[in-house]
């Protein structure tokens, strides 16, 4: 963190590759993907991968980096009301951070096929955690103005 200004700086750990380029053709969701990508770590960080072979997912964090200036209010993709930017997944936000869980199918050296992939080619790609179930699934949640449009 930048003290005199409050700013951080990330750097990016790789770059993740998928078959999209256009926005407009992108799955809305990891969750509604079942298309193949690849993440090429940079060199400094592959050290890191050691024991990601035993995950079979992974929370991507990345750069929403050909994302529009963002507003305050949008309208979600599956809903055509307003809402505020805070209480959906929409690109266009202040910080233009992403997250999705993906499939690891393999790994090669600096290398990660993976399965589920709903990002642009070429997104830089700022960190990976591990999916464990006992700490990122809950119960008994409630889903504000999607639990309209849930299905059960």
């Amino acid at each position: 963190m930048n003290e005199n200004t409050n700013k951080f700086l990330l750097e990016p750990i790789g770059i993740i590759h998928t078959p999209f380029h256009d926005p407009k053709k992108m799955p809305i969701q990891f969750s509604r993907s079942n298309e193949v990508g690849e993440i090429i770590i940079n060199a400094p960080f592959i050290e890191g991968l050691q024991g990601i072979d035993d995950f079979s997912h992974l929370i991507l964090l990345y750069i929403f980096h050909k994302a529009e200036q963002y507003k305050l209010l949008v309208k979600p993709f599956l809903d055509d009301q307003e809402t505020g930017i805070f209480t959906c997944r929409h690109p266009r936000r202040p910080n233009n951070l992403g997250l999705s869980v993906v499939t690891l199918l393999k790994r090669d050296d600096n290398k990660l096929v993976i399965k589920g992939v709903d990002m642009l080619d070429g997104t830089p790609l700022v960190d990976i955690k591990p999916y464990v179930s006992d700490f990122d699934q809950q119960a008994n949640v409630n889903i504000g103005w999607y639990s309209h449009r849930a299905h059960p």
